[in-house]
């Protein structure tokens, strides 16, 4: 498989977490779960093959999507398809980082999954007809640059307040979450307003995902997991509070997690058929 990620400049690199490509995919399953991260999605497919989701329980499609497709922000996970020799190419924003470019309140996007033309009409299919015609990832990457810079809109950044509480949930445990709201110099309806505005999620989901997904990262690969420390390390008050919120994420208790040996997939996704 072919994997190639962009390197980022201001203004964008502030914004974006990520823009990658990568083509020649094969999966060894032909579902996945995935986690939320609290992360907005714009997602082309190159390749002609038209993708599915799933209801959660019965794993029977529910959506349809071709072309590009946005991903807003989720409180649960996902069931989605995975294909042989695939080809995507993906844009992933940072948790404040859509508004700029969306033009409009994140939160609008919630839990959905939605074709990228009811949003940006014509324009982004133009794009993914040039994306189609550049033979390179740099070149795909460059056409990518060049309509993002276009669609910037400086004028709809956030402002610093916010952003000083986001670096505060990203680098703070949950057990630290009202100490930081009540840090935040304007009213807490203020805070909840520009949360939905900006990241789509109230400030303590969204809190609660950044800290599911360092537990992730946390157990990525490790052999012998002591759960008891991970949670105290995360900031949860107890064990049980910190099955719960593993399950509701995930859908799997953090037993389960580990003997089907999820920890050593990518840490977002986790394949439901997997063969052999």
């Amino acid at each position: 498989m072919t994997f190639e990620t962009h390197t980022l400049k201001n203004p964008l690199d502030i914004f974006i977490e990520s823009i990658f490509h990568f083509k020649d995919f094969t999966p060894d399953h032909s579902i996945e779960r995935v986690v939320p991260t609290g992360h907005l999605f714009i997602i082309f497919e190159l390749d002609n093959i038209v993708r599915h989701t799933y209801d959660n329980i019965t794993l029977k499609p529910n959506g349809t999507y071709s072309k590009v497709w946005v991903s807003g922000m989720h409180k649960n996970y996902l069931s989605i398809s995975a294909h042989q020799n695939s080809e995507m190419f993906v844009i992933q924003f940072k948790p404040y980082g859509g508004f700029p470019f969306f033009h409009s309140s994140i939160d609008q996007l919630n839990d959905q999954v939605i074709a990228a033309e009811t949003i940006f009409g014509s324009e982004i299919l133009d794009l993914r007809t040039v994306l189609l015609e550049k033979s390179t990832s740099q070149e795909k990457f460059m056409a990518a640059d060049q309509w993002l810079t276009q669609r910037y809109d400086i004028q709809k950044v956030p402002g610093p307040e916010l952003l000083n509480t986001i670096s505060a949930f990203a680098n703070e445990p949950i057990a630290n979450h009202n100490t930081i709201v009540e840090a935040y110099p304007k009213t807490q309806k203020h805070l909840i307003n520009q949360f939905k505005k900006f990241c789509g999620l109230t400030p303590k989901l969204f809190h609660r995902i950044i800290r599911f997904n360092e537990i992730l990262q946390l157990i990525h690969t490790q052999q012998k997991i002591q759960w008891s420390q991970i949670a105290y390390q995360c900031g949860y008050t107890d064990q049980s509070h910190f099955i719960k919120e593993f399950k509701e994420f995930s859908g799997f208790n953090p037993q389960e997690f580990i003997t089907l040996e999820f920890n050593k997939d990518e840490p977002n996704f986790f394949p439901l058929d997997k063969k052999g």
